[in-house]
């Protein structure tokens, strides 16, 4: 079972206390956007083995929307942020490639 700390309130919170939200960190289009890039946000999504960023909710918790770095093979959590952010902290990048040396941040286009 899949267990991630909320940023918000801190619990450790297993999977049937979240909900799932999608890939993290999406570029949004706003008016006057082509329609090409409109549809690359409505159905364009990565769906990698190993390293991958998502959306959660703590939907029985705080209510709070955030993300967590995890590991789509292990299910291992690398850690949680803040939804705000346009990408991981600095400490979760670094507990990333403590693992796996070869993996590099690239923000979506």
């Amino acid at each position: 079972m899949l267990t991630v700390t909320c940023p918000y309130c801190g619990i450790n919170a297993d999977e049937s206390e979240l909900s799932p939200g999608g890939e993290a960190h999406l570029k949004r289009f706003g008016p006057g956007s082509t329609d090409a890039d409109f549809e690359q946000y409505l159905f364009g999504r990565q769906n990698p083995r190993g390293v991958h960023f998502e959306r959660w909710r703590h939907a029985y918790g705080c209510g709070k929307w955030f993300h967590a770095a995890r590991c789509t093979v292990t299910l291992e959590v690398f850690g949680t942020y803040a939804a705000q952010t346009y990408e991981p902290p600095q400490d979760i990048k670094d507990a990333i490639t403590a693992k796996r040396p070869d993996w590099v941040w690239e923000a979506l286009s």
